[in-house]
């Protein structure tokens, strides 16, 4: 991959099984300058970013056939895929009622780094794609 990308060639993988989800984030992302590509779910998703290749990928954890948890797990255990930055965007907000718990919990599996970012549906634009710039400058 060149080390010279221009913004507009940055293509974030989207991977949520709620087609409105898909597009508004593909929308958002577009709109401010990105590529896309998406995926419902995570099987789909892992042939996705061995063929197309994403610089970041946007990831929900509840999917039907292959969970983000699953997805997240096999990308980031693949020495040739996990370099790529994830982005979990999740309804799925904690256990017990407390708002943070799933990315505790993700943050504490010692074998698998945690995610570069991560913001509870409904996200905060502002927010996200501020995230978004700083991952993928």
């Amino acid at each position: 991959m060149s080390e010279n990308i221009s913004y507009d060639e940055k293509k974030i993988l989207v991977v949520d099984d709620e087609p409105h989800v898909v597009t508004y984030l593909e929308t958002l992302l577009q709109d401010n300058g990105y590529k896309t590509v998406a995926a419902s779910n995570g099987r789909e998703g892992m042939e996705k970013v061995q063929s197309e290749h994403p610089q970041l990928i946007c990831l929900d954890i509840t999917m039907p056939e292959e969970s983000g948890i699953q997805f997240y797990r096999d990308l980031k255990e693949n020495s040739a895929l996990q370099g790529i930055p994830v982005v979990i965007v999740t309804a799925v907000t904690g256990y017990g009622g407390e708002p943070d718990g799933l990315k505790k919990f993700l943050s504490t599996r010692k074998h698998i780094p945690p995610p570069e970012g991560y913001f509870s549906k409904p996200i905060v634009k502002s927010e996200f794609i501020e995230k978004i710039k700083e991952l993928l400058p």
